[in-house]
């Protein structure tokens, strides 16, 4: 098989809860100190995975990242014991959001000529900073082929970096050379803005990038402030065509202008902030979507069912349907654990331009797989967590206990 997209899902790992670690993520702040249920998430996550199979797709997966964490709280000069801030970071199951993990860059962009992947530092964050050490061990097991991929360290932590949820592709075809388009944030008043251009532009080099085919793109402060933490709360992109909401940008026209003489047979589809309000958009996670080129060459937007059910976006949908754009099929699909954390359709991949042939078999999922890993699920995972029930020795042994399982049956225990 020659080079294809493939989506690399997130496992949702057993420690899932509803801690409200993440500033500036509105659903993880509301739901905070909710009960949580990492099977149902886990399931959930699968079954997404399974409904993009079905489609015709490559699908993959990453494996939930060690947790707890005693080597984070250790080099704090904690124990777990007198900050349940702090305890709960060291539980997080916030690597499950795998446009997080790194940014990717195919090789049709790259000076070598090779996949680049680089690991996100995710150094705004707490319970996230501790991630990109085990994140990047992962990557070079499943990208070990060093003929085709190249996997870097993260980008020093004074440059802060989150991943590909602020980096979108477009080209005329996934495998052709593409126009990579970076997006950071310079202010976001009472919340930060995660992504710093230096960052950016050092994953840029780092990959090779031709600066006549990068766009460095500042992300609306308005955005950032109401609730939009990534870039991929309001925009997305796919082959030849951005979907992005009218106050993505801090300077739209700029921006799409820019874009157009690059890429001139970009479309560009933007929703006005008349018909789907930037609230909206971020409470329904519209953006927040897997925008796909299905097997026949058409593309499908699959979205959380919150958005397909939201009173305002459901109509703009269907408007949309009618006419003769480029997205063809709007497809929603359950993700409701993960989204009342703050991660839609979107936060659960990793997009990776690849032949499958060049990747590690064992990240790559077929049928008969997914039935293991759900049996491993259904059997281990816990079937909910209360806050207070983190930092406990009986939950902790279970989520070990479980994620050794899944590694076990997997064939991939060299990740314990």
């Amino acid at each position: 098989m020659s080079a294809v997209e493939i989506n690399f899902d997130g496992i949702i790992g057993p420690s899932h809860n509803y801690a409200g670690l993440s500033l500036g993520n509105l659903a993880s702040a509301s739901h905070a100190g909710d009960v949580s249920q990492p099977r149902a998430a886990a399931l959930q996550g699968l079954a997404k995975m399974r409904h993009n199979m079905g489609l015709g797709l490559v699908q993959g997966f990453l494996l939930p990242l060690p947790r707890p964490n005693p080597p984070f709280l250790a080099a704090i000069g904690a124990d777990g014991t007198e900050n349940p801030r702090l305890t709960a970071a060291a539980w997080s199951a916030s690597s499950m959001w795998t446009a997080n993990a790194a940014t990717v860059s195919p090789a049709a962009d790259t000076a070598d000529g090779r996949c680049h992947l680089t690991a996100a530092n995710l150094v705004t964050m707490p319970h996230r900073s501790q991630e990109w050490p085990d994140t990047v061990r992962q990557l070079r097991l499943a990208f070990a082929d060093q003929a085709h991929f190249s996997v870097h360290d993260a980008v020093p932590p004074c440059f802060g970096d989150e991943g590909a949820a602020n980096h979108m592709r477009m080209a005329s075809s996934h495998t052709a050379p593409g126009l990579e388009l970076f997006v950071y944030g310079t202010t976001g008043g009472a919340f930060p803005a995660r992504q710093h251009e230096e960052a950016s532009r050092a994953v840029a080099r780092l990959h090779g990038l031709d600066p006549a085919r990068t766009l460095f793109i500042e992300q609306n402060p308005e955005a950032i402030g109401a609730g939009a933490f990534h870039n991929d709360v309001v925009a997305v992109a796919n082959e030849r065509v951005l979907f992005t909401h009218e106050q993505a940008f801090a300077d739209p026209e700029g921006t799409y202008a820019a874009i157009r003489e690059r890429l001139p047979e970009a479309e560009i589809v933007v929703v006005p902030a008349a018909a789907v309000s930037l609230a909206d958009a971020i409470k329904s996670y519209l953006f927040n979507a897997q925008l796909l080129t299905l097997p026949g060459g058409t593309m499908a937007l699959v979205i959380p069912s919150e958005a397909w059910e939201h009173a305002r976006v459901r109509p703009w949908l269907d408007e949309m349907l009618a006419g003769n754009g480029p997205i063809r099929q709007v497809l929603p699909v359950d993700v409701r654990q993960s989204m009342a954390n703050g991660g839609g359709p979107a936060c659960l991949r990793l997009r990776v331009v690849a032949d499958p042939a060049t990747v590690d078999p064992r990240f790559l999922l077929d049928p008969a797989k997914a039935d293991r890993i759900e049996a491993v699920i259904a059997a281990h995972w816990p079937e909910a967590i209360a806050p207070a029930d983190l930092a406990g020795p009986a939950l902790r042994e279970r989520v070990i206990n479980a994620r050794r399982e899944l590694l076990a049956t997997l064939d991939l225990s060299e990740l314990c």
